[in-house]
């Protein structure tokens, strides 16, 4: 089975985080003993959209480029695609080049790629009941993409590798909070919550003026260590397509508190796997994290039962088998 991946976000010096979880992804494929071949940022020309920002939020600030991108990864995904039997798009506009390339392609829906869709629904119809099948890393991504008209949807949770250990708090606790600095990820919500509270940032955004202290995107080791030290983390979102973030802190062992929407409601259970809070509500995410800091007990517990939730929910082994199904469902079809 001859496979070539698709994506406009994949790992380059200087930019460890992105496209790392699909980095990982054709790894185990490989180890499988699929032949998957990478067509990334480095191999077409992307105008600038396929940076470390992602295409969405870069296509906001030049949406000019997003027709040229398309033709030119149509033209690249043509060209690589020639001894390939499928073609994995990850996100829905490499689905797009796919498409108007004329290849037989399966697609993974990861959040801000529907949200695109919603402005453009009868070309997302279109691309997702032309795919041999879709992936959706959440159930909520999964009821949107058949709202849009998938017909058939596979719900397959970006994989987390466990910790050998999940590590000890460091004293004075702290609340961490990693990722992209901008509106969607409820930044605003953050700053306001936390106010008077240790808070550490890993990440870099839009909204970094809000955090002067941030540290950007940290090296992954020291992103591994924040982790493994955090008393509490914040994943106060309003709106998220899976939450990398979010699984790996509770692969760590850390109690989280997370916003109850899309793909986070997968993996935080309120009162069992992490505290839950409604979005854009400062004054729970802030009853939340006093609740964790005041209560070391209720610390341990969440953090060991998401630690458990997240190896069987994101278990490496599991996700590689389906994906490998869902490519053999598509070549049955073709």
């Amino acid at each position: 089975m001859r496979v070539l991946v698709v994506t406009t976000s994949f790992p380059r010096p200087g930019l460890e985080f992105s496209g790392r979880f699909i980095a990982e992804a054709v790894q185990r494929l490989r180890e499988e003993g699929v032949d998957v071949s990478v067509l990334g940022p480095s191999s077409f020309r992307h105008f600038g959209l396929a940076g470390d920002i992602g295409v969405m939020p870069a296509m906001r600030r030049r949406p000019w480029a997003g027709p040229f991108l398309v033709a030119s990864l149509t033209r690249a995904v043509r060209r690589a695609a020639r001894d390939a039997d499928l073609v994995h798009a990850h996100w829905l506009p490499t689905a797009a080049a796919a498409f108007f390339a004329r290849v037989p392609y399966v697609v993974t829906l990861h959040g801000t790629d529907v949200a695109l869709a919603h402005r453009a629904p009868r070309l997302a119809r279109t691309l997702l009941r032309r795919a041999r099948g879709v992936i959706a890393v959440s159930s909520a991504l999964a009821d949107e993409a058949r709202a849009l008209g998938a017909p058939d949807v596979t719900v397959i949770p970006n994989g987390i590798a466990l910790p050998p250990e999940p590590g000890e708090e460091e004293s004075p606790p702290y609340v961490l909070y990693a990722g992209r600095l901008a509106p969607e990820k409820g930044i605003e919500e953050l700053v306001a919550a936390t106010d008077g509270l240790r808070l550490v940032v890993a990440g870099d955004g839009p909204l970094r003026r809000l955090i002067p202290s941030a540290l950007g995107f940290v090296p992954r080791p020291e992103f591994e260590r924040l982790l493994a030290g955090a008393a509490a983390v914040a994943c106060p979102s309003r709106r998220e397509g899976f939450g990398v973030a979010c699984a790996e802190a509770m692969s760590y062992g850390r109690a989280v508190v997370a916003s109850d929407v899309g793909g986070l409601r997968d993996l935080v259970r309120d009162g069992e796997t992490g505290l839950v809070v409604p979005p854009r509500d400062p004054e729970a995410l802030r009853a939340a994290l006093d609740r964790l800091l005041a209560d070391p007990e209720l610390r341990a517990r969440l953090g060991a039962a998401a630690r458990e939730h997240v190896r069987e929910l994101c278990d490496w082994g599991r996700i590689t088998e389906q994906t490998v199904a869902v490519y053999r469902s598509a070549l049955v079809h073709a």
